[in-house]
């Protein structure tokens, strides 16, 4: 199935509370070709309500990171875990990551990229099944669904705190390997 099948097939969707207090459904944007997708938590208040994702300060950073590895963001694609804004950005409840988890899997699907970057803790623990922290498990390549998941900090991370900058640096690094031959 075709992003833009299963965008329609989602795009009006009020299987869980959320879709009440969103502004717009953030289905993802960028290539439906793409060899890598990043994966996040869930839109924030202004993705909410430009309907894209990663468009405030950490999307910039974002933009950024994968400048420096010579890629531009419409030759990616990017997606969150939850399709709609928690309201005030509160942790996603265990029900809504199972609603919105499929649409991702078929978002996935229809991509079949090389790698998919996981952006943060909560994108990582959700993909992988686990309880594990992401400073533990960064570094490594997972297969899941038979991709290959490598989990990374959020870029929000370094605005947060500035000496992570360097190891969000090196994530993207990473991610360019699976991009050159071999």
């Amino acid at each position: 199935m075709s992003l833009d099948h299963i965008r329609e097939a989602w795009g009006a969707c009020t299987r869980c509370a959320l879709h009440e207090s969103r502004t717009h459904l953030v289905f993802g944007s960028g290539s439906p070709t793409a060899d890598i997708v990043l994966v996040g938590e869930a839109p924030g208040a202004r993705e909410d309500r430009l309907g894209e994702p990663f468009v405030g300060a950490s999307g910039k950073l974002l933009d950024a990171m994968l400048a420096r590895i010579g890629l531009a963001r419409s030759k990616i694609y990017i997606a969150n875990v939850l399709k709609c804004r928690p309201p005030d950005n509160r942790d996603p409840r265990p029900d809504e990551v199972e609603t919105c988890i499929p649409v991702l899997f078929e978002q996935l699907d229809a991509i079949q990229p090389k790698v998919v970057g996981t952006l943060g803790n909560f994108a990582t623990r959700v993909l992988l099944d686990t309880k594990e922290g992401i400073t533990g498990l960064r570094g490594r390549v997972f297969d899941v669904r038979g991709y290959r998941v490598v989990p990374m900090y959020h870029p929000a991370a370094a605005l947060h705190n500035g000496s992570l900058r360097e190891e969000i640096e090196r994530d993207f690094d990473r991610l360019r390997g699976f991009l050159q031959p071999g």
